[in-house]
Formats: C-alpha cells, structure tokens, sequence
C-alpha cells in the first residue's frame, strides 16, 4: 500500500479503538469525589516513564531523523515532568519524594521492541495519540472541578507537544513503514500498544475511582 495511505488507514484504526477510552473518560465526569493530587502523581510516572523510553531508544535508533525525533521527545516529556512536579508543589505535594513506580506491563513491552517501525509506531504514533486523548479528558475533569490552573498547563504546554510528537510519527511511518511487511508490523505494534494500555487504564481507573487521569 502506498505509504500515505497506509498511515490514514492506520489512523483510522486507532481513532476507533481509542474511542473507548475516550468514552471511558466521559462516563467518569460528574462521578464522586477524586484526590486530583493522586491523579497528578500518575502523570508524572508517565512522563519519567516516557521521557526514559525515548531516551534509551536514541542512541540505538541508526536514522538521524528518527534519532533525533526520540531526543527531542525525552526533552519534552522531561519538560513534562517538571511542569507537573511544579503544581503538584502549588497543591502541597512534596515532588521531591516521588517514588518511580515499579515499570508496568506496557513499558516493558515498549522497551523490547527494537526496530525503527516498531518504535515510531508503539511510541511517537500510538503512545503520545492515547496521552493526547485522555489528557483532554483529564482537562474536562479538571475544568469542572475548578482547578484552572492545571488545566492551563495541559493545553497550553502538554497537549501542543503531545500534536507535535503523533505528527512527527505519522511523518516517520510514512518514510519508513514503505515495504508490506513493515507496514504489518506497524499495524500490529499499533494493535498491541492500545490493547495492553486499553487494559492498564481500566485496572488504573478501578484503583482510582475515575478514569479522567492523565496519560504521558
């Protein structure tokens, strides 16, 4: 398939299968009470947790642009962290006394995968396009709970980088996933990364009472 139209195709696929997550969030909305602090917390093991990831993927990744892309997303995820870490602050929370939490069943799937069109499709595509849409929920939450603030940070510095790294994925898939048999290994990295993460939230969502919490 030619590879523009294999990447719409994708898109396709993964916009429906992210619906349910995204649906999942908006039953949460006007549910009871929620520690938004807790939430927070998860957001920043997910912005380590993929700050990390892209980080140890660099220096393996042999194309300059794929390379590079996988440095700037450590940076921006790191610039995450810090954001999330300073209101966490504002709201009480001592961020110096994180604690990483043990890695989970996703990460440790991400960080086996070791060929380009594998990472571009699990990490930059899929990953950073699953953060985009339950962080919108997230924002949804936090805006009827009257928390500007942190629904601030999320759109105006969060979600523009979130865009911007699914973009640069989409733009890598379509150079480099060129030949059928690469083209099946995105689809079926792109079916794996939302199966395994579909089941994390809902665990994640039974132990937090909402599944408006943030993604990376």
């Amino acid at each position: 398939m030619e590879t523009a139209a294999f990447v719409l195709e994708l898109e396709a696929f993964k916009a429906e299968r992210l619906s349910r997550m995204v649906a999942a969030g908006e039953a949460s909305l006007g549910g009871g009470p929620v520690d938004a602090k807790r939430l927070l917390e998860v957001a920043l093991a997910n912005e380590i947790n993929v700050s990390e990831l892209a980080a140890a993927w660099t220096p393996s990744t042999p194309e300059i642009d794929v390379k590079l892309a996988f440095a700037r997303q450590a940076g921006d995820e790191a610039g995450h962290f810090q954001l999330v870490a300073d209101r966490l602050a504002d709201l009480g929370f001592d961020a110096a006394a994180f604690k990483q939490p043990p890695e989970n069943p996703l990460f440790r799937y991400l960080r086996g995968l070791s060929t380009t069109v594998e990472r571009v499709a699990a990490g930059l595509f899929t990953l950073e396009s699953i953060a985009y849409a339950v962080n919108e929920g997230f924002i949804a939450f936090c805006d009827q709970r009257g928390d500007a603030e942190t629904a601030r940070i999320y759109r105006a510095y969060i979600q523009p980088d979130e865009r911007a790294h699914q973009e640069l994925g989409q733009r890598l898939l379509a150079k480099y996933a060129d030949t059928p048999e690469l083209q099946r290994t995105a689809r079926q990295t792109v079916a794996k990364v939302l199966e395994i993460a579909a089941v994390g939230r809902a665990q994640a969502a039974e132990r937090l009472g909402t599944a408006c919490f943030p993604g990376c």
